[in-house]
């Protein structure tokens, strides 16, 4: 607690200690006899996707409609493929598409209007607030999208996830 009284501080996400995935700890010997392994077996019928809820797929003020259900078609499947889409929370998938979403409606707009506003009291140019929004979704995105990769490394035994299909993930390993 601060000298003001209030709750600040602790524990954030991502702090700490980065947990080792399960096919790493396998190989060294320290994965737990109670350790909880996620099979995948190939030959199994995957679950069917959920309906999206009504609002993500709405039509927008300017008439469009948002990109949720393909964004969230595209993650749904690729976790499909891993086998892992019963591991992570169908909540978790839809503020995913919405954020991505929401991403591609800044960044048409900005693609449209340009990087510089207007200032609302003094007429002088500003950066786009769209720009500022943009930066925020694409913050959540990164987020989300750690989250639900972490859930599918975290659970796999080197089946369901290829380091080589993620460059950054393969660089960083490569960084001491």
């Amino acid at each position: 607690m601060a000298k003001d009284g209030t709750s600040r501080g602790g524990l954030r996400i991502g702090a700490g200690k980065k947990r080792k995935p399960l096919e790493e700890k396998i190989l060294e010997g320290k994965a737990e006899e109670s350790a909880t392994v996620a099979s995948f077996p190939m030959n199994r019928t995957p679950k069917e996707m959920p309906q999206l809820k009504k609002f993500m797929t709405a039509k927008q003020k300017n008439g469009e409609h948002l990109q949720t259900k393909n964004i969230y078609s595209e993650m749904w499947n690729w976790l499909a493929e891993r086998g892992c889409e019963n591991l992570v929370d169908n909540q978790l998938l839809e503020q995913y598409s919405m954020a991505v979403a929401r991403w591609q409606q800044c960044e048409e707009y900005i693609s449209r209007c340009g990087l510089l506003g207007e200032h609302p009291t003094t007429g002088g140019e500003i950066v786009s607030v769209y720009v500022k929004m943009a930066q925020d979704w694409q913050k959540q995105i990164n987020q989300l999208r750690y989250q639900i990769y972490a859930a599918v490394r975290d659970n796999s035994t080197g089946v369901a996830v290829n380091d080589q299909n993620d460059l950054m993930e393969g660089l960083l390993r490569r960084v001491k």
